[in-house]
């Protein structure tokens, strides 16, 4: 379980994250949306431990991210950032098996290759696995480094915008993966994704925030409302049905 208690964050006397208290359980997909400035990258690299908080306190399975040591919380969460730089020029193969660096610190173990080949073919690179990611396309790029977290093994996966450079077809192949993810594997999955329909389609619960707060918590069903889209993003929104999913055309 992911406990969020009051937690605030600020920059100078601009508050990004003001009071946010959110409980995950364990198992499924739970989408942090909203509009630009909302706080939800920040939520997000608060709770991986990326950045420090100002006020409050997160706990992972009852460990807090401040107090336990690095190397234990890696092997409980893990957690991509929407900006990933790598200075050093990797294959595919070497960054997906940085993955394993928690257990392992570079000494590569039989289980571990295990864990590499699971997941490169899991994620389909095998054809781009000697490639050097200057090699890759941008929607390429970020399937390896999706494909580094989940060879990390955690319960718990944090994801700052992962469709990021992918397209529509991408995109689609990207969440179908981590719907598996979550339903064949047990692992809890929270993501920022700015696509509301994405949303709706492929996470069990929708967490919308609007200047550093949570305004809205529940199903999609309960998020995919006229009322409720025009109140968090202000635009007119109309609610349409597809393949008995509610989806969402928004306009000015």
């Amino acid at each position: 379980m992911i406990e969020v208690d009051n937690v605030t964050k600020r920059y100078g006397s601009t508050t990004v994250v003001d009071s946010v208290s959110l409980t995950i359980a364990k198992g499924g997909m739970t989408a942090i949306v909203g509009p630009n400035g909302a706080g939800k990258s920040t939520l997000c690299s608060m709770i991986g431990r990326l950045i420090p908080m100002d006020e409050g306190s997160i706990k992972v399975d009852r460990f807090d991210v401040t107090a336990t040591k690095g190397e234990r919380l890696a092997r409980r969460i893990s957690i991509l950032s929407q900006e990933n730089h790598v200075t050093a020029r990797l294959s595919v193969e070497d960054l997906v098996l940085l993955g394993r660096y928690p257990y392992t610190h570079g000494r590569t173990t039989v289980e571990d290759r295990e864990h590499l080949e699971a997941t490169i073919d899991f994620m389909e690179l095998g054809p781009l696995r000697h490639r050097f990611l200057d090699q890759l396309s941008g929607g390429q790029r970020q399937r390896a480094f999706v494909a580094m977290v989940l060879c990390q093994d955690t319960d718990y996966i944090l994801l700052d915008e992962p469709l990021n450079s992918l397209d529509m077809k991408h995109a689609v192949a990207m969440m179908k993966l981590l719907r598996r993810v979550c339903d064949e594997q047990q692992k809890t999955i929270v993501y920022v994704v700015h696509d509301v329909n994405i949303a709706s389609w492929y996470s069990d619960r929708v967490v919308a925030l609007r200047d550093g707060r949570i305004v809205h918590d529940g199903n999609p069903s309960s998020f995919m409302q006229p009322e409720v889209m025009e109140s968090i993003f202000e635009v007119d929104v109309v609610i349409r049905e597809v393949k008995g999913k509610p989806f969402a055309v928004y306009y000015g």
